[in-house]
């Protein structure tokens, strides 16, 4: 795409409609006969410029559209769903589930949403589905007894602990209940076990403590429907037992959701180059990275699940979501990662 001319900004106005022009703007309450004023377009527009470290006054044409047509919609998406769940009298924090390839910008966007929230005085935390992978030692007697390719590292469905999940999940979701509370949110330490990993000490969780307005659980594969062992074996003869395992998802991690942001790619073999530059990050900062080699073929476990289930996942939105009455926005990104434009 040929490079656009940057956006005139100059006022409150110009933000306010460079966003209700973009391809998210109506979903979001931007726009149209729905639209309403409870978010601060340019005052959200600046406050993401600066975390970004873009300047609000001499915005790229890229800059512009990642931060008014993605950024301040996916916020004003969540806060107007966070206030109709307090306007029903729900207390309950609001759960929205973010499936996302990896590399393609999860912990930018729930990093900017929790930001955003705090300096609106309001409380919001992010956890991974990679949070409750199996430690090291269950992994490794996994691996051993199932000799699959897919299952022999950490990724894909069977390589976490659905009952942590489920727990945790239920329990931040009723932390406003009964004036309140802590709940501990697992991490997983991704470099022990020479990269391996395995699940962090108890002692090194975070705490979450009420009151909380928003949690944001995201990972990769969340909402993947399974598709069958007969489908499944079609693309991946080791997929069938991914595929088996996909279905207690549903029920013990993605329940708790009350709305879903799926981020919709072109082509899942831009997860190669994102992880690359994720790698050539590192490597600039001076920490230990993956080879190309490496790179290729941690990308590569992940490629068949790809394959079987995002179709599925962007022609119908996350399993069960539709049917239960949830709400589902899909955002199309770009291989630049910037929301792609109508």
């Amino acid at each position: 795409r040929a490079a656009a001319a940057p956006p005139s900004l100059a006022t409150a106005a110009d933000a306010e409609a460079y966003a209700a022009a973009g391809p998210l703007a109506l979903a979001c309450g931007l726009a149209g006969d729905g639209a309403d004023a409870r978010v601060d377009v340019a005052a959200v527009g600046e406050r993401i410029c600066a975390d970004l470290g873009f300047d609000a006054g001499a915005l790229t044409e890229q800059q512009a559209r990642r931060v008014y047509h993605y950024y301040v919609p996916v916020y004003a998406w969540v806060e107007r769903l966070r206030a109709a769940k307090r306007a029903a009298g729900d207390d309950a924090p609001l759960v929205v589930g973010l499936s996302a390839p990896q590399g393609c910008g999860k912990t930018t966007i729930t990093e900017e949403l929790i930001g955003l929230f705090a300096t609106d005085g309001r409380a919001a935390t992010c956890v991974s589905v990679d949070d409750f992978y199996l430690t090291y030692e269950e992994q490794t007697a996994l691996a051993a007894a199932e000799g699959n390719p897919l299952l022999e590292y950490r990724g894909n469905a069977g390589s976490h602990d659905l009952k942590l999940g489920a727990s945790t999940l239920r329990a931040l979701k009723g932390i406003n209940e009964a004036g309140g509370g802590e709940v501990r949110v697992p991490r997983y330490d991704k470099t022990a076990f020479s990269g391996r990993g395995t699940r962090a000490p108890e002692d090194d969780w975070p705490s979450v403590a009420a009151p909380l307005d928003v949690v944001l659980f995201e990972g990769w594969m969340l909402g993947f429907a399974p598709v069958g062992a007969e489908a499944a074996r079609a693309v991946s003869p080791d997929l069938e037992a991914v595929d088996a395992r996909l279905e207690a998802y549903a029920e013990e991690l993605e329940s708790v959701v009350d709305a879903w942001l799926v981020v919709k790619i072109g082509d899942p073999n831009w997860v190669f180059k994102w992880r690359q530059q994720a790698e050539e990050a590192a490597r600039a900062a001076g920490k230990p990275t993956l080879t190309d080699d490496e790179v290729r073929d941690f990308v590569m476990r992940y490629q068949p699940a790809y394959e079987a289930y995002l179709p599925g996942l962007y022609a119908d939105g996350p399993r069960g979501a539709v049917a239960a009455g949830k709400t589902v926005l899909m955002v199309e990104v770009e291989e630049d990662r910037s929301v792609k434009e109508a």
